[in-house]
């Protein structure tokens, strides 16, 4: 099968690093034997309209800046690129991406699959609350496309809930949570870099760790007070923040504000094949969330690798993550510092229990949240959707 996927966002940028979705499935769909070329917009227009190919997967480059000419250009190359391709693939709503893709397959009269993986809606009044206009625009936007696809893959529950009510039937809806890469991210892979990050930041006490980019509805802020709550008890505890963001100097402040500089680290930006580096050395590993309508829809990367190197986790109850770590780590209430706290001490205070609950986070992401498994499932989609045309 040819599968033509199309991003809204830069590949190939820190600043944007969600897109390890769509790079995990067009390598898994490479690996099944599929061809696959991938669409995507970065961030600086200079590397726009290039084309190259990165591990076995051609790669296009589009302009995703405001403009009628622009939009026509894309148009024209996406209805091109569709005369090739027996399956279209699109994630997010944005309409610089959505709509090329949208029109392409009308063209072509060719299959079209829109993977459904956050409420972007939601995301982008969280940090823009006074953008009325583009939030409306994108709010119609992202109601029509459910129903005009073929196939929605979603993410979560809650995204299912909403495709249901916006008319997709059910059969042309299929789960599709985030995975891990088993290969990058598993106990023995993590295994051979013990000690490592210890060792760079002179860490000698407990290091808890958390992963996540560091712009609007991250909620690493969160964990910064947990921090604080923690060290009125004891001392013997680094924690470090992985991720950068728009927010990174706000929090640092804010741990400098709680006199907690010494026992606080944030690394910044850590490519993505880093990150088990990082892992081998946590002893406890933290997801921490509000519960919104944003925190209902996802299913975080950070707790499927969390899972997969076996870590001892500490997250909040909200969305897909009862599924994700019920039984195999601990569960704090959502948007509770004290919470949180207490589910930390409790891991810090017992080896045995967080080896006990890493031996089950393995053995949950084998069977459930890993990148072949949702490759397969969108798969199916494909098949229904070319059956339906």
């Amino acid at each position: 099968m040819n599968i033509l996927m199309v991003h809204p966002h830069d590949l190939y940028s820190s600043l944007e690093p969600w897109t390890v979705r769509i790079k995990k499935l067009a390598i898994e769909f490479i690996n099944r034997g599929h061809s696959v070329k991938l669409v995507y917009f970065p961030l600086d227009p200079q590397n726009a309209n290039g084309e190259f190919s990165d591990n076995g997967i051609q790669i296009i480059a589009l302009d995703r800046r405001l403009g009628l000419p622009r939009i026509i250009r894309n148009i024209l190359r996406m209805t091109k690129l569709a005369s090739w391709a027996d399956q279209i693939h699109f994630q997010k709503c944005y309409y610089y991406a959505a709509l090329p893709a949208l029109i392409a397959s009308l063209l072509k009269n060719k299959p079209v699959h829109y993977d459904w993986d956050d409420w972007e809606t939601k995301i982008f009044y969280y940090s823009n609350p006074k953008q009325r206009i583009v939030g409306e625009f994108l709010d119609i936007y992202e109601k029509l496309i459910p129903g005009v696809v073929d196939t929605v893959s979603v993410s979560s529950n809650h995204l299912r809930k909403r495709a249901l009510s916006l008319g997709v039937t059910q059969e042309k809806i299929v789960p599709a949570p985030v995975g891990a890469d088993l290969e990058e991210f598993n106990p023995r892979a993590i295994e051979e870099h013990r000690g490592k990050v210890k060792k760079k930041y002179g860490i000698s006490h407990y290091l808890v760790l958390y992963v996540g980019q560091l712009h609007g509805a991250q909620y690493a802020e969160l964990f910064i007070h947990t921090a604080s709550l923690i060290l009125r008890s004891r001392k013997d505890v680094i924690f470090m923040v992985i991720g950068e963001g728009y927010r990174l100097g706000e929090l640092k402040e804010l741990t400098r504000a709680l006199g907690m500089v010494e026992h606080f680290i944030f690394t910044g930006h850590v490519p993505h094949s880093e990150i088990p580096q990082y892992l081998a050395d946590a002893d406890v590993c933290v997801a921490c969330f509000e519960e919104n309508d944003i925190t209902k829809c996802k299913s975080p990367l950070k707790i499927v690798e969390y899972l997969a190197c076996g870590k001892a986790i500490v997250a909040s109850n909200v969305g897909e993550v009862r599924n994700m770590v019920g039984g195999v780590g601990v569960l704090a209430k959502p948007g509770d510092a004290s919470s949180l706290a207490e589910g930390i001490m409790v891991l810090l205070g017992n080896k045995k229990l967080r080896e006990s609950l890493g031996k089950g986070a393995v053995e949950r992401s084998q069977r459930k949240y890993r990148w072949t498994v949702t490759a397969e499932n969108i798969l199916n989609a494909y098949n229904l959707a070319v059956n339906l045309k």
